[in-house]
């Protein structure tokens, strides 16, 4: 709220030729002129102090793990809880979250009374932000003085990557597609029993089998083999002198009601942020369908997922991917150099990347060499601004016969992540068979 700085200056006026009126001419008018002005000061002053002590702010979100895309509620609570009315309360929110509403002008807050309102925000940026601190200003009715005071807040939101439906995308065949248990104990709960054992300290309750614990007269627990279908491992290429973008155009919403109708959300215009957006929808993708994902990242520091499955797997990948930055020093050659010795035979792969160097088919050999089939999201740098040759990779990955998903700037992840479809209709033989025969 601006100052009223006419006013200052009367009353300053005000005071001060009524201090030299009484003190030339004597008159009583003169002084009764200067006494009125320092009472007003005086009075605004003191109102000023007390109005904001009494004043509590309070804030609180149902919610604190959103998606891109959604509308996030926030409920504020202003008290006055002092026995003078705060004639304006001035509301900022200083939030580092994009676009964040919550900031509001109060008027006319009565002793005892409640205010109550709700702030909305489109989220169009993946991350964790802090809800807080929020500034809060208040004075006396005429604005002469102004006190601030800030509300210190610990929530942290945290907005998850942007997630498109994939309607079919075929897992990559391994050497074991499915169908064939793999005869190893896991110490793993999988649906494929193999038979009881005596109970041994530290086994958890719920593997004992009770119809045998009865029979017996002693505890015996279950064992379990591998789960026949091959696990899925993302590889996201975080490398920082990979990545591309462009200058985004300033975001802006305006009017009442405009989440009524709010626009779609779409990717910003970064190539690490199409990365992130396809890691997460294949990853949602191959859950739902109960397989087993892992996720490998070399960033600043190696982020590694275990494979596992389920809804508390969805949440553990997401909630990775939203703090991932294109901030690594490490090529996708040597993520996969390191993590693909660690994968069992028949693990699918998939490599996300927008890497056009030759050193990406030499990662893709290096898992062919290993049995290992890969399929390959191809983020074309050049349009994001970046200098890169596509073509020739997407040519040198086609020859290794190698499904390629290439993704533009402004493409429908949903169509182009289903590219890969044809490329499972033909029999696979890895190139040994051929050797073999001849």
């Amino acid at each position: 709220m601006k100052s009223p700085h006419a006013l200052r200056w009367l009353l300053a006026g005000l005071i001060f030729f009524g201090l030299i009126g009484w003190a030339i001419t004597g008159l009583l008018l003169y002084a009764r002129m200067a006494y009125l002005g320092m009472l007003l000061v005086i009075g605004a002053g003191i109102w000023t102090f007390f109005s904001i002590r009494g004043i509590h702010l309070t804030r609180q979100a149902r919610i604190l793990r959103a998606s891109m895309g959604d509308v996030f509620e926030e409920h504020f609570e202003v008290r006055n809880a002092a026995l003078l009315t705060c004639p304006w309360l001035e509301i900022l929110n200083q939030s580092n979250l994009p676009l964040a509403g919550g900031s509001r002008l109060l008027t006319g807050i009565g002793p005892h009374q409640r205010r109550f309102y709700t702030a909305r925000t489109l989220l169009y940026k993946r991350g964790a932000f802090v809800l807080g601190p929020t500034s809060i200003a208040s004075g006396d009715p005429f604005g002469l003085f102004t006190i601030h005071k800030q509300v210190d807040m610990k929530d942290t939101l945290v907005v998850l990557p942007l997630i498109v439906p994939i309607t079919d995308f075929p897992p990559p065949p391994g050497l074991l597609p499915g169908g064939k248990a793999i005869r190893q104990r896991s110490s793993d709960l999988t649906p494929h029993a193999a038979g009881i054992r005596e109970y041994v300290p530290g086994d958890p309750m719920k593997r004992i089998h009770w119809p045998s614990t009865a029979h017996r007269g002693r505890f015996m627990v279950k064992e379990f083999e591998q789960d026949p279908q091959a696990d899925i491992w993302l590889f996201l290429d975080a490398q920082q002198e990979a990545q591309a973008s462009l200058i985004e155009d300033k975001v802006a919403f305006s009017g009442d009601g405009w989440w009524l109708r709010r626009p779609n959300v779409s990717l910003p215009k970064d190539s690490f942020e199409y990365i992130v957006s396809a890691a997460a929808s294949l990853a949602r993708y191959f859950l739902e369908e109960n397989r087993s994902v892992g996720l490998a990242c070399a960033g600043a520091k190696l982020t590694v997922v275990s494979a596992e499955r389920g809804e508390r797997q969805v949440n553990k990948i997401m909630e990775t991917l939203a703090f991932l930055q294109p901030d690594g020093k490490i090529a996708l050659l040597g993520l996969v150099t390191m993590r693909a010795k660690l994968l069992p035979i028949g693990t699918g792969v998939i490599l996300i990347t927008s890497s056009e160097r030759p050193e990406l088919l030499l990662a893709v050999e290096d898992l062919q060499r290993r049995n290992l089939r890969p399929v390959v999201v191809l983020i074309k740098t050049e349009t994001f601004g970046g200098t890169g040759d596509s073509k020739s990779i997407i040519a040198g990955l086609l020859r290794r016969n190698v499904p390629v998903c290439p993704v533009s700037l402004g493409d429908d992840l949903s169509t182009q992540l289903a590219l890969p479809v044809v490329y499972f209709h033909r029999q696979y033989l890895p190139k040994s068979f051929f050797s073999i025969i001849v």
